[in-house]
């Protein structure tokens, strides 16, 4: 049996917001739980704005926690403090959505992936520097590109440089936030071969995070569907691909393009701008009823690794 690395439960997130002097708070990630096992890629599906870099960020300790609880290795992360969270920081890395605003354009790339050896480790100045060395042409660069800054690298190459710095200290789990997004689809594909070299050579455990489920059926292992703030539905990729069972994971599906499949036209309009009182995706559902708008729908166990949240 896998070996539970990470797991989240009830988590809630909250961002405050000010208009016009008056103070509100939303909800951008409500009552959320999952597991990850050890070594596996585990994706978290939905249209942007739906919470998924808001539930990722919170996981990495980057936003804090309105409610419930995230354990890494037995470890609470809300509660990490001083040494711990440093191991913590040191064992759980992540991978930025925008390559161009996640290095330091002011530094070299030698100095940027020094950084968390020359903090964390007491490592000499030699051994950094081999460890950097090997970290980049494990990424597919050369040595020679090391002293240039990176505004003189292309959109891909930036993005390798992102993922050999969040290698650098040999994490065990690490969290891919859009890592192909901001990138021409010739270079996404190179990207995502190279996520998945990795995986599989350095045997970390994944969190990615994703809108395009093209993407996600190649890397995958087991996925989640988010929808305004919520995990509407949970299950293996066979489970979510070939038999999804939520209107919202369909209608995801439905808008993947291709050829040969009718459209089955399950997804209507935008996000509210309210948030509704029952179930969340009742407003743009062609198969909800007054019922679903009133009340709140718990989850229906297909298999015990598919689960989804639905009255229907």
């Amino acid at each position: 049996m896998a070996k539970e690395i990470l797991k989240v439960n009830n988590l809630s997130v909250d961002y405050k917001t000010s208009n016009l002097g008056k103070s509100t708070v939303f909800r951008a990630v409500d009552d959320v739980s999952f597991s990850i096992n050890e070594g596996e890629i585990f994706a978290i599906a939905g249209e942007s704005g739906c919470g998924k870099s808001t539930l990722s960020k919170t996981i990495i300790k980057l936003i804090p926690i309105a409610e419930g609880q995230i354990n890494y290795n037995g470890m609470d992360i809300g509660s990490l403090k001083g040494n711990n969270l440093k191991t913590f920081r040191q064992n759980a890395q992540m991978i930025f959505q925008n390559p161009y605003a996640s290095l330091n354009p002011k530094l070299r790339i030698e100095e940027i992936l020094s950084e968390p050896l020359i903090i964390n480790t007491k490592l000499s100045k030699k051994e950094i520097s081999k460890t950097v060395s090997e970290k980049f042409e494990q990424v597919g660069l050369s040595q020679d590109q090391l002293k240039l800054y990176p505004h003189e690298f292309s959109g891909g190459q930036r993005q390798r440089i992102a993922i050999a710095r969040a290698l650098m200290l040999n994490p065990k789990f690490v969290i891919a936030d859009e890592p192909v997004s901001a990138l021409d689809a010739s270079i996404q594909a190179q990207i995502i071969n190279l996520i998945n070299d990795l995986k599989r050579e350095l045997g970390i455990t994944i969190l990615f995070i994703s809108h395009d489920l093209r993407v996600i059926n190649y890397l995958a292992d087991r996925i989640g569907i988010m929808y305004l703030g919520e995990l509407v539905e949970l299950g293996t990729k066979d489970e979510i691909f070939n038999d999804p069972k939520h209107p919202y994971t369909k209608a995801l599906l439905d808008a993947v393009p291709s050829m040969d499949k009718k459209s089955e036209k399950v997804l209507l309009g935008d996000f509210p701008t309210e948030m509704p009182e029952g179930c969340r995706f009742s407003t743009r559902c062609t198969i909800s009823d007054e019922h679903c708008s009133k009340e709140k729908p718990i989850y229906i166990e297909v298999t015990p690794t598919h689960k989804y949240a639905c009255f229907k």
